[in-house]
Parts: C-alpha cells; sequence; structure tokens
C-alpha cells in the first residue's frame, strides 16, 4: 500500500502538470493573469511572506472522462458518473424517495464570482431524477421546484411531495406534484420557527428522517415532528453541525461539522441533550492527505498550505457524510463513517472504535498518509454522501472553483490573490454525482417501487441486507399509519431472527401509534444488549404519553450487565425526570470506573451548560435576565410542572384529555409576551382554541409579586423551544394596572382578543428608506428584507435625518414595532467589542394619507439588539421612523492596517403589531 502510495503520488504531480497545460494550451502566457494587490499593500509583511503571485494558467474543468483518470482510489474500487451537468448544475445535496428517485438540491447561486454577487436571487431549484431504462444512469429529471432562494434541503415525505426551505427564511413548506407531472404545483406550510439569518455557510440544513421518527436538521438544537395536532418540537443537544447528517443501523445519528473539518455530535443520540466528550479523535486525525493539486488555495493562508504539493495541511471545510449501510460493496465499509472535505479535495472513510461506552475515530488510511479517496483536479468538490438504493454509495461533486463563501474571499486576502491568480471564479455551473464501485461487486438492479406496493409487502424490507431499503420501508409505512399491519409488525418484533428487522418493526409501531408497554417492557429483558437499547429509547414516547410505570424499569436498568446500557437508562432517566434516579447514578458510579460511566455519570448529576451553534436558542442573557430565569425555573418546577408536565408537554389525563395544554413550541406562548402574563395574572378557563383540557381551570397568581409573574412568563418563552424574548417586571406592573378590571379568570376567546397580533407583511405593502446598503459583502437587500432574516441596513454611518417607512394596503390600529438590530463584531479575542447597530436616536409618526402626519407617537433609543417600541393605539396607512442623533465613523484596525467602521442602522425581523381582531394573526 505504501508503495502503491508513493507511485500514484509521482503519477498524480506529472497528470496535474500535463492537464493544465493540455487545457490552457490555446492561451499564451501573456494571457495568464496578473494577480493586482490593493494599493499600498506591504508584500513583505509575514502575511504575504512565502506567496507565489506570479501568473499561473488557469485552472479549468475537464471531461467526465479526463476527471475519471485523475481520481485515486485503494485497489479494487472506481468511480463511475450517474449524473452530471449539464444537466444539473451545483448539486449540494442528494436523497432518494420510495420509488428510488433521486432529488438533487442545485445552489445555482453558489460563488458565482469572488465576492458572491447574486447568492440569494431566487433561481436555485430541486430536480429529482429517475434512470428509467435501469442502466445505471439518470437520464430522466425534471426541476422539481424552482425559483427558489439559496434551499437548504430537500426531504422526500410522499410519493410526489418533498419538505424544503429557503435561506434567510423562517418556514418549513411542503411542495407536491398534485397532476404528477414532474413539478411541484402546491405549496403548503408545514411549520416556522425554523430558520436563522447571515452567511449561507452558517444557517441550518439537511432536514434528516432519523430512525426515531423525528426530524433533525443541523445548527439547530431541536427535532420536529408532524402529528395529528400540527408539528411539534422537542429540545436536543446543540449539535454543533453545519452539512450533513446520517444514522447507523442502531439509529444513532451522525452529524458533521462544516468550518472546523470534522464530524461534530456523534457520540450519544442527540435528543438526550449536551454531553460533552474529549479526545474524539485519534491523534492526527484532523491532518488530510489530499494528492497535489499545486494551487494553494486555503482560506488560512499559507500557514494552512502544505509544500510543494500546494495541499491543505489541516482540515478545515467539511460538508456531507454517510454511515455506508449498503450490500453492493465490500463488508469492510459496512458501518465505516465517510465524509468529504472539498477544500482538501478528499473522502475520508473514518473507522468507529468503541471501547468503555465511549467512540474514538479514525483515519483508516493515516498510516499511510492517504485518504480513501483523493483527486488531482482541483475542481473535485464532494459536498454529500449517500448509501443509494443499488447498494453502493454515491458521491456529490460541486466540481466547482471557489469552495468559500465570499465573506472571506476579500479583495486584499490571501484567498482573493489565489482565485484570481488561477482564475476559479470563473469556473461555475457545473456538477457531477458519482457512484462508488468496486470490482467483486455488481450494484444491485432491483428498483423500488415502493409507492406502488401495499403495506403488507413493504413489511419484506425491514430486513433488507441494504439499509436505505430499511429506513425508506419505514418511512413509508410511517407516513401512511396503515395500522392494519400492526400484528404482523409485533410478530416480527417477537420473533425474527433479523435484529435490525426488528429494530424497524418496533419504530414502525412507534409512529402510527401502535406501540404496547407488554412489549416494551419484554424487550428490555431481550438477551441481545443492543435490542434493550432500542426498547429503552421507544419507550420513552410511551412515558411521555403518560406510561409513568416505566420509570421503575428505567432506574432498574441503570444496573444492566451492559455498559451501553446503562449509559442509556443514565440519559433516558435524566431526560423524564425520573425521580430518585440520581441515588442510582452515584451507586454506579461509585462501583464501575469505565470511562463511558463515569464521564455519563457525571454528567447527568451535574449538566454541562453548552450553548447552540451560531446561537439561536440559548442566548446571551445578562446576569440579572439568568437569574430571572432560574427563578421561574424553580418556581415551575414546583408549581407548574404539575399540570403542564415537567417536560411542557402537558400531563396525560386518560382517554387521550391533557390536564393542561402542551408549552412546547406554542404558538401562543410564542406570541406578544401580553398573552402569557396576563394568563398568570387573572388565570383561564375553559377550551383552548376548540380543545378541552381535563383541567378546567388555570388559577389566577396574581397574588404573587410583579417580579414572580415575570421570572415563570420569562422561563415559559426562553425553553421549550419557545425560543421568545423575557418579561420584565415592569411589563408585568403595566399589566397588572390595565387588567385591574379582570376579576374572574379570562376565556381564551376573551383574553386572545386584547393581545396585540402580528400584522404579516404581505406583497401589497409599499417598504422605502433614505438609504439601503449591503446587508453582508456583495448582498444589497431591499427596505422590505427588514421583516426577514436578512435585514436591512442603512451602508453607511447614521446620520440624523435618515428614514425607514412602511406603507399598507389600508388602515390598521397599531400599538407596537419590535426589531432586532444585530452588532457588528470587529474581531476576535481581545479586539474591541462589537459596534452596535441600533438607532442612536429616533422619532415614530404616523399617517393615513402620507401627506399629513400627526404628533410623533414614540421617540427614544434603540436597545442593543433587541428593540420594543410601544405606543397608544393608533389609526394608520404609513408609520415612519426617523433617526434623530448622528453617530461617527469608527477608526480602527483589521488585519494589522487601518480601517474604518461604518456604525450603520440595521433593522431585521422587524414585527408591527395591532390589537383588532380582524388583524392576520397565522404565520400559513
Amino acid at each position: 500500500m505504501k508503495f502503491a502510495c508513493s507511485f500514484t503520488l509521482i503519477f498524480a504531480l506529472i497528470t496535474v502538470f500535463m492537464g493544465i497545460s493540455s487545457c490552457t494550451k490555446q492561451q499564451s502566457q501573456e494571457d495568464w493573469p496578473v494577480v493586482k494587490l490593493p494599493d499600498g499593500a506591504d508584500t513583505t509583511s509575514e502575511y504575504w511572506k512565502g506567496v507565489d503571485l506570479k501568473p499561473k494558467p488557469p485552472v479549468k474543468p475537464v471531461s467526465v472522462n479526463d476527471q475519471l483518470k485523475l481520481f485515486l482510489l485503494p485497489p479494487g474500487y472506481t468511480l463511475e458518473p450517474v449524473l452530471t451537468e449539464p444537466q444539473i448544475q451545483q448539486p449540494a445535496a442528494i436523497t432518494f424517495d420510495g420509488n428510488g428517485r433521486m432529488y438533487v438540491l442545485e445552489l445555482r447561486t453558489y460563488m458565482l464570482d469572488a465576492d458572491s454577487h447574486g447568492t440569494l436571487n431566487p433561481v436555485s431549484g430541486i430536480s429529482r431524477w429517475e434512470d428509467t431504462n435501469n442502466d445505471g444512469v439518470y437520464e430522466k429529471g425534471t426541476m422539481f421546484v424552482d425559483s427558489l432562494v439559496f434551499p437548504r434541503f430537500v426531504l422526500p415525505v410522499g410519493p410526489n411531495s418533498i419538505l424544503t426551505m429557503e435561506s434567510n427564511g423562517d418556514n418549513i413548506y411542503k411542495y407536491t406534484d398534485t397532476d404528477s407531472d414532474g413539478h411541484a404545483d402546491k405549496k403548503e406550510f408545514f411549520t416556522d420557527n425554523f430558520g436563522r439569518a447571515g452567511n449561507v455557510e452558517h444557517q441550518q440544513a439537511f432536514l434528516y428522517w432519523g430512525m426515531d421518527n423525528w426530524l433533525y436538521s443541523t445548527v439547530n438544537p431541536f427535532r420536529i415532528r408532524e402529528t395529528e395536532q400540527g408539528v411539534i418540537r422537542e429540545s436536543t443537544a446543540s449539535n454543533h453541525a453545519q452539512w450533513g447528517i446520517t444514522h447507523d443501523d442502531d439509529g444513532k445519528l451522525w452529524f458533521q461539522g462544516g468550518s472546523n473539518g470534522l464530524p461534530s455530535y456523534f457520540q450519544f443520540p442527540v435528543h438526550y441533550g449536551d454531553y460533552v466528550v474529549k479526545d474524539n479523535f485519534e491523534e492526527g486525525f484532523d491532518v488530510p492527505w489530499g494528492a497535489p493539486v499545486l494551487v494553494s488555495d486555503m482560506q488560512g493562508g499559507m500557514g494552512a498550505v502544505r509544500l510543494p504539493e500546494g495541499t491543505l495541511n489541516r482540515v478545515t471545510g467539511a460538508a456531507g457524510n454517510d454511515v455506508f449501510r449498503g450490500h453492493r460493496l465490500p463488508n469492510e465499509l459496512k458501518g465505516e463513517y465517510f465524509y468529504g472535505e472539498p477544500v482538501a479535495r478528499i473522502v475520508r472513510r473514518v473507522h468507529p472504535e468503541v471501547k468503555e461506552g465511549l467512540t474514538t475515530l479514525h483515519n483508516v488510511y493515516q498510516q499511510e498518509k492517504s485518504e480513501f479517496i483523493r483527486s488531482t483536479d482541483p475542481l473535485f468538490r464532494p459536498v454529500d454522501m449517500a448509501t443509494a438504493p443499488d447498494g453502493t454509495m454515491y458521491i456529490c461533486d460541486m466540481y466547482h472553483g471557489i469552495i468559500q463563501e465570499g465573506e472571506w474571499t476579500p479583495v486584499g486576502s490571501y484567498l482573493r490573490a489565489k482565485i484570481d491568480q488561477y482564475q476559479l471564479d470563473k469556473v461555475i455551473g457545473l456538477g457531477r454525482i458519482w457512484r462508488l464501485k468496486h470490482k467483486d461487486f455488481e450494484r444491485d438492479e432491483t428498483k423500488p417501487r415502493m409507492y406502488d406496493e401495499s403495506s403488507p409487502e413493504l413489511l419484506k424490507y425491514l430486513s433488507h441486507p441494504n439499509g436505505w431499503w430499511r429506513d425508506m420501508a419505514q418511512q413509508v409505512l410511517v407516513q401512511r399509519k396503515d395500522v392494519s399491519v400492526a400484528p404482523a409488525l409485533m410478530s416480527i418484533v417477537r420473533t425474527s431472527d433479523n435484529l435490525l428487522a426488528r429494530f424497524h418493526a418496533l419504530w414502525v409501531l412507534e409512529g402510527i401509534g401502535k406501540l404496547e408497554s407488554p412489549l416494551v417492557t419484554d424487550m428490555m429483558k431481550d438477551s441481545n444488549p443492543r435490542m434493550r437499547i432500542q426498547a429503552l429509547w421507544v419507550s420513552e414516547s410511551l412515558y411521555k404519553g403518560g406510561d409513568k410505570k416505566l420509570a421503575h424499569q428505567y432506574v432498574a436498568m441503570i444496573n444492566d450487565p451492559d455498559t451501553d446500557v446503562r449509559i442509556r437508562a443514565m440519559m433516558t432517566c435524566r431526560l423524564l425526570k425520573i425521580t430518585d434516579s440520581k441515588d442510582a447514578v452515584k451507586k454506579l458510579l461509585a462501583t464501575d470506573k469505565s470511562k463511558g460511566i463515569q464521564l455519563v455519570g457525571e454528567q447527568v448529576l451535574t449538566p454541562i451548560e453548552v450553548n447552540s451553534f451560531f446561537g439561536r436558542s440559548n442566548p446571551n442573557f445578562t446576569d440579572e435576565e439568568k437569574a430571572l430565569v432560574a427563578k421561574g425555573a424553580d418556581i415551575y418546577s414546583s408549581l407548574c410542572s404539575t399540570c403542564h408536565g415537567a417536560l411542557g408537554t402537558g400531563l396525560p389525563f386518560g382517554e387521550g384529555k391533557l390536564m393542561a395544554p402542551s408549552l412546547v413550541a406554542s404558538s401562543h406562548v410564542q406570541a406578544h409576551p401580553d398573552y402569557v402574563t396576563k394568563v398568570l395574572l387573572r388565570g383561564m378557563t375553559g377550551e383552548i382554541s376548540g380543545t378541552h383540557y381535563a383541567g378546567v381551570m388555570m388559577a389566577p397568581m396574581g397574588q404573587n409579586s410583579d417580579e414572580w409573574i415575570a421570572s415563570v412568563a420569562s422561563y415559559i418563552r426562553a425553553n421549550f423551544e419557545n425560543e421568545s424574548s423575557l418579561v420584565t417586571a415592569k411589563d408585568v406592573a403595566r399589566l397588572r394596572k390595565e387588567t385591574a378590571v379582570q376579576t374572574k379568570p379570562y376565556t381564551f376567546d376573551a383574553l386572545w382578543a386584547t393581545v396585540p397580533k402580528i400584522i404579516e407583511p404581505t406583497d401589497a405593502w409599499k417598504v422605502t428608506a433614505s438609504h439601503t446598503g449591503e446587508v453582508r459583502k456583495g448582498s444589497t437587500a431591499s427596505p422590505k428584507a427588514a421583516f426577514t432574516f436578512e435585514g436591512w441596513t442603512t451602508g453607511v454611518t447614521q446620520q440624523s435625518g435618515m428614514w425607514f417607512q412602511v406603507e399598507l394596503p389600508q388602515v390598521v390600529t397599531l400599538s407596537e414595532m419590535q426589531f432586532k438590530s444585530p452588532p457588528i463584531r470587529r474581531g476576535r479575542g481581545n479586539e474591541p467589542p462589537p459596534i452596535q447597530t441600533s438607532p442612536r436616536g429616533f422619532k415614530v409618526e404616523v399617517s393615513t394619507d402620507g401627506k399629513t402626519w400627526g404628533t410623533v407617537i414614540a421617540n427614544g433609543e434603540g436597545t442593543g439588539q433587541n428593540s420594543t417600541i410601544r405606543f397608544t393605539p393608533v389609526d394608520a396607512k404609513f408609520l415612519r421612523m426617523t433617526l434623530t442623533k448622528s453617530e461617527q465613523i469608527i477608526h480602527g484596525e483589521r488585519r494589522g492596517q487601518p480601517f474604518d467602521f461604518e456604525v450603520v442602522w440595521n433593522m431585521r425581523e422587524l414585527k408591527l403589531y395591532g390589537v383588532e381582531k380582524q388583524l392576520t394573526t397565522a404565520k400559513r
């Protein structure tokens, strides 16, 4: 192996030189680009030391057949194309539906130039492809959904339906092709409160169906699930991932980090919450061994380059992942973890090694200083991979020039110099999807037709040797909710000799609502510890549904003979807040010194607080706010949980009823803070939105202090996946005074009519501003973007007289406006604090005709990142906010060079509230 790798390295160098020469032989050296640095740039500085800026031949794409010659793989393995340009452009992710059709996420606006202009133009889409003649090539396709703004993911959820969402958006939508022409013609709201704004590389991605029937995404520290009562959500650990989710045969999710170049959360199922494990990787795991590409286009500069090969010397931009579970590649690959590193131009094969309940990851080819797949083609950009229906693994290659978002390619940067030097910005609009093959195996030519088969026919696939078939059969059965197969599923769980089929049958029962306690408790005693773990896991749904008898079994399983079972039992007890479990954990820690037991046990007893990635939840509260929420947590635990449950899901009361409504991701709780505050102050009785609860009345709590009410309201709004603003004692005092005449508990309808409602923006709104600038480099948003995650900015320093105006289609009654002003961060470490972008001073005026303006209804100063402006309800068709103070440009340094920072005015997620009953309140 070592000799072979050395030989191929030499061959690769020759090939690269020959490839560049051949593809540019029509271009003379005089035409090679000359790198131009900014005026005054000091090329003798440490930043540019050793950088080769001489003219170079441009990197140009090669044909598919020629690219195949540039791959370096282990003996016996080859790649073959299944779908390439011009059929697809800039593919970033792939997935398959129940009939084996491949959906491709086409990010057609990603890095079309070095400044990332047009990234958020609505021209990307999701295409769907079929191999109609079964020759292994996907030749028939349509653009299933087009005109999308940099879509984040695609998840098939039926014969002709998918879920997706757009960048800088907050809603997931379901798209359906109702007339079977290959194009979705129906768009339906699925769920909201799912997104975040900013750099497209830092937003949520990869909505993924887990074996537990929940949907997970990267970045977001929660999971969601569609139920008869709507889409619900639950908190999870902070997965610290960016681009890639997969799962193994036991259903454990593996999340792929991005900027750190490493797998992120994989030790334990993410729904159990944060568990911090150090030493996840063998020494040297962060060192990539790509083939020589010579271009040295690494964002980290020369410190990130291995010379003379011009390759990456430390992983930095991982993307896409797969635990291979197919049946048409060598068995040595089964259960191995694969991910792409497009900056290094490699696909890495990772071997997980489990000892004492903890997993350590090993690069299989580290000793040989190699990788599973390498390429000498600088344009090879592996960004996703998947176990395919045919039993092999597919690799999604964006085949692109630039693989770093424009925020990190400014003029004057090292990476920009390399982009210009090799004209990498000219290689756009391509893309190739490859099939990994081995000489000893043929692909499985059986074509999936699960949507066309009956539910009983699908059961046989639960024991299929290919994990894709097992997963998809489970998903289709759960989507159908066909309870007629429940007896057959129970038989599979109890009698099948295929352990994996038993796993999936158990989860199908859970997904169709036919899971029963006797079956689960029997499986908790199974001879196989892996089955005992599955039974423990799946039983959590029964416990949350009201079967509290399971609690003593959870505690008993803390002393199971198997280490992994003991670890999972401790996690289940922590998750479900099982009384008396901590004593059992303490006793176990005293007798079992294995690493996994000690680590998990200690963190069960003393949980570690972990901030979510690119934090949307777990906000950075002040010390006063933390104390307020902590006080609310204590009150909730001792009082409110008796009806709403420790997890906020509402305690079951039999006959399908709950004692009190669920608080988890509640649209009512997330609405204006007046709602939950008024409920706490004055109480509520009767049905809520047509639903009856066994606890007939929420007792009024107004006898408690304003701070007491504020703490409980803040805890509920900040937790249970509500992620909403806190309530202050001042807010409570205001409402206490306003509601003094309310001597009896509210009915829901009466209370809801008094709560300010969000007035949802429509296309009919006209939003203008005196100034509009780039919200980020290369992207100028219209003033209307102030109402979205993308946001609006003046682009220049705040000056008195700048204005922002909204013209509504008709007169409404306004009472409040809220907005966020994200700060500008000047650097890291000990550099100066962020620059606040909220208005330094403002006045708010309204008008009914846009000509005659009434008195100023509000004035003041912005309050940091979150501003709330309340005023006496007023009729208005026009609303205008004008700055009343000016700021000065801040002079500082960036990368050791003088730099001027504009103190701009930013607004995003702007919300206007009204008090009239007829105002639109739904986000659908």
